[in-house]
């Protein structure tokens, strides 16, 4: 018996190529996570934080839902 990791027969066989809608939702989920990033970095570059309180949390979750519309 040989060992699947070691000859890499499990990473040559062959797989599904992913639906059109599944590359479509999972590129706007990937663009909607990188602006919200985007969105957390400028917030904490404007205020110059260098620990997140309960308050600076509070206004990055509302400016990421403002940023999802």
């Amino acid at each position: 018996m040989t060992n699947v990791l070691t000859t890499g027969a499990l990473f040559s066989a062959p797989t599904k190529k992913p639906s059109f809608f599944v590359r479509l939702l999972r590129a706007h989920a990937e663009s909607n996570q990188q602006r919200a990033g985007r969105v957390v970095e400028r917030y904490i570059a404007d205020h110059g934080l260098q620990k997140l309180s309960d308050d600076a949390e509070r206004q990055i979750s509302r400016l990421i839902v403002k940023a999802g519309r």
